[in-house]
């Protein structure tokens, strides 16, 4: 039954989305990918979401941590992750077919007041894992996807179905970890808000022991939970946001390395070149060259 149930999630993907592209659709958490080859290793943001791969594979680097995401199988990122992702099986006849449903804080908030199962939890877990999906998981983001057929019943249901997902996570086997990052109180919680403010602030200075206080959190807790959550200490996890959004920035804004390492807090020209290297594999303009031919 799980090959027929991803067979049409498959089919929906298809019906909807353009081949070699990841595209934004009608509605708004959606996002829907189709690639006929294996792609390059690229550097992105992941906010709090879901993927799912309906046929091929996909694998996600969190620093340097590999995960696998294959068919009938889901990927939660319950906080802000900068990762690096690629599409490792996929062929003219066999593509890549996947989405991407982010999660409103807000919907996830609502249902833990509603009552949905919530267990204390003194600890904090990785911001990201893999788990096979469950039937009725499957069935309601094959029915959201499925909404892009028609747009009459779209702005009423997709909003349903998107709360139906995010409660089908709630209770499932990764439901702990969603859950984590929306209990105030819980370390995981704290992490996410301190997460949030990076993402937010990366650019500026950055003092361990005031965001640590701003979160209610010890230094040492800080560093600790931190770490578990995200595989990254605070600054790592600064310098990697600080590279990607310059990389951005060389790439949809032509800027030079200098003023976009100034941009994004840098005030060595020299350090931006040297940990940019070691992050991308090659200097700023000759990886911002070569992104660019790729993609002419």
């Amino acid at each position: 039954m799980k090959n027929e149930e991803m067979d049409a999630l498959a089919s929906a993907v298809r019906r909807h989305s353009t081949a070699g592209k990841s595209i934004g659709t009608s509605i708004p958490e959606l996002h829907l990918s189709w690639f006929e080859a294996p792609t390059q290793m690229t550097a992105l943001v992941y906010e709090p979401c879901i993927c799912i791969v309906a046929k091929g594979a996909k694998e996600v680097l969190l620093a340097g941590e590999s995960y696998r995401l294959d068919p009938a199988q889901f990927l939660l990122v319950s906080v802000d992750l900068p990762v690096d992702a690629r599409v490792v099986e996929a062929k003219t006849s066999e593509p890549y077919l996947g989405l991407k449903i982010a999660f409103d804080p807000k919907v996830i908030g609502d249902l833990l007041a509603d009552g949905s199962d919530v267990s204390s939890a003194a600890s904090s877990t990785r911001g990201l894992d893999v788990t096979a999906v469950d039937s009725r998981l499957l069935d309601a983001v094959t029915r959201l996807v499925s909404l892009l057929d028609d747009p009459v019943d779209l702005r009423p249901l997709a909003p349903l179905i998107l709360r139906e997902i995010a409660h089908r996570v709630l209770t499932g086997p990764q439901g702990l970890r969603l859950r984590q990052m929306a209990m105030a109180g819980a370390p995981a919680y704290r992490i996410a808000r301190a997460i949030r403010w990076l993402k937010d602030h990366f650019a500026d200075p950055l003092k361990i022991e005031t965001l640590a206080e701003q979160v209610g959190l010890s230094e040492s807790s800080f560093y600790l939970h931190f770490k578990n959550v995200t595989t990254m200490t605070p600054l790592q996890y600064q310098k990697r946001m600080r590279l990607q959004e310059a990389r951005s920035l060389m790439i949809g804004e032509k800027l030079d390395a200098a003023e976009a390492a100034f941009r994004v807090g840098y005030e060595s020209p020299s350090q931006f070149s040297r940990e940019y290297r070691r992050m991308f594999g090659a200097p700023p303009r000759q990886d911002v060259d070569a992104v660019l031919a790729a993609t002419s």
